[in-house]
């Protein structure tokens, strides 16, 4: 294995190669070993490529990989800097770290949504959830070439220390939905959530939702799972009505 990562320094790579062996060091904060990962880790379902045994490659299986290892990670990181605090606690700051809205935000913030190879328009892609998956098979990439401790050290230095604020992820509790199901409640009305409609495909559908007052239309939303497109169609409620 050590003899194979050696070899991987010395490779000859073309100069567009050597530019993305740069950014990926300049984005995980080391040279990467095997650039083949990192390149399959930025190529999305769209852009898939068949390989030589005629599987068609993406970024899909290395995603898979980099949400177990990144959740793993964000427990540890989070059960040793809370050290008094409940299971719940823990679980839920978790939670929102790695739903798909923060991480869709991170790799924004890092310039990953530059990087990412696929087919179409990239206004089409710029509300769905390409980043966030890029980012978590980016994690996994990492892990295949530096093993834990190395995807340990990109996720810890190069997120979680750099591009998520852990004290306004904690205060950043606010429920809208409950607080526009109080306000019906205070206020005699009749309230109620749809879900209008559904697009995209497997783990790329997004859905979205509608409040009603009365049987009048509000607010609309949108989120990759229904109780994420109702909370942000109870938050334009909020902004709407006033509310909180």
């Amino acid at each position: 294995m050590l003899v194979k990562k050696i070899a991987q320094l010395f490779k000859r790579y073309t100069p567009e190669e050597k530019r993305l062996r740069l950014t990926i060091q300049q984005l995980v904060g080391f040279k990467p070993f095997n650039l083949s990962l990192y390149q399959l880790a930025l190529r999305h379902t769209s852009a898939s490529k068949v390989n030589e045994i005629g599987m068609r490659e993406s970024n899909e299986r290395l995603e898979y990989l980099g949400d177990a290892v990144l959740g793993a990670i964000v427990a540890e990181y989070l059960f040793k800097r809370y050290p008094f605090r409940e299971e719940g606690f823990l679980t839920e700051i978790r939670s929102r770290i790695v739903n798909r809205e923060s991480l869709n935000e991170v790799a924004r913030k890092c310039g990953l949504m530059a990087l990412i190879e696929f087919e179409g328009s990239r206004r089409h892609f710029s509300h769905k959830s390409i980043g966030g998956d890029a980012l978590e098979a980016l994690v996994g990439a990492v892990y295949l070439d530096r093993g834990y401790q190395g995807a340990r050290t990109f996720v810890v230095e190069r997120i979680l220390q750099i591009h998520l604020d852990l004290d306004e992820v904690i205060e950043n509790n606010k429920n809208f939905k409950s607080l526009v199901i109080e306000w019906a409640q205070r206020e005699n009305k009749k309230l109620r959530f749809a879900i209008i409609s559904e697009k995209g495909q497997k783990h790329q559908r997004e859905f979205i939702a509608e409040v009603y007052i009365d049987d009048q239309p509000i607010a609309t939303g949108s989120g990759f799972s229904k109780k994420k497109a109702e909370q942000a169609a109870a938050e334009k409620s909020c902004e709407i009505l006033k509310i909180g």
